[in-house]
C-alpha cells in the first residue's frame, strides 16, 4: 500500500522560506514521477511543481517558477519543495503525489495522472 506523508509545512512572513519534504512508500520510489499541489480555501487544487522519476526533467506553474524548486532523493525515498520568496497568495495546503504509471513523465499537471496523494501539509504565508 503507497503511503505519502508531508511535512514541513508552517508559519511564515512573506519572503521567507520553506522546504517541504514527502515520504513515500509501498512501491519502489524511483520509479516514478511526483508532483507537488496546493489547495487553498475556496478554490480548486492546483499544480506547483513536477519531477521526473530520475529528477531529469522538472516542471513548475509560473506562479511559482524562480522562487521554487523540486528535488527528490531516490536513496530516502523522499521529494522536496524549497519555495522561497513566499508571498500570502502561496498560503495553502500542500499535497504530494505519486503517478500512477511508472517512467511515465509527460504533463505532471494533469491530477488524474496521480494514483495516490498524501494528507497535505499546512503553509500560511502572513503578511
Amino acid at each position: 500500500q503507497v503511503q505519502l506523508v508531508e511535512s514541513g509545512g508552517g508559519l511564515v512572513q512573506a519572503g521567507g522560506s520553506l522546504r517541504l519534504s514527502c515520504a513515500a512508500s509501498g512501491r519502489t520510489f524511483s520509479n516514478y514521477a511526483m508532483g507537488w499541489f496546493r489547495q487553498a480555501p475556496g478554490k480548486e487544487r492546483e499544480f506547483v511543481a513536477g519531477i521526473s522519476w530520475n529528477g531529469g526533467s522538472t516542471d513548475y506553474a509560473d506562479s511559482v517558477e524562480g522562487r521554487s524548486t523540486v528535488s527528490r532523493d531516490n536513496a530516502k525515498n523522499t521529494v522536496y519543495l524549497q519555495m522561497n520568496s513566499l508571498k500570502p497568495e502561496d498560503t495553502a495546503v500542500y499535497y504530494c503525489a505519486q503517478r500512477e504509471r511508472p517512467y511515465y513523465t509527460s504533463n505532471y499537471r494533469n491530477t488524474l495522472q496521480y494514483g495516490y496523494w498524501g494528507q497535505g501539509t499546512q503553509v500560511t504565508v502572513s503578511s
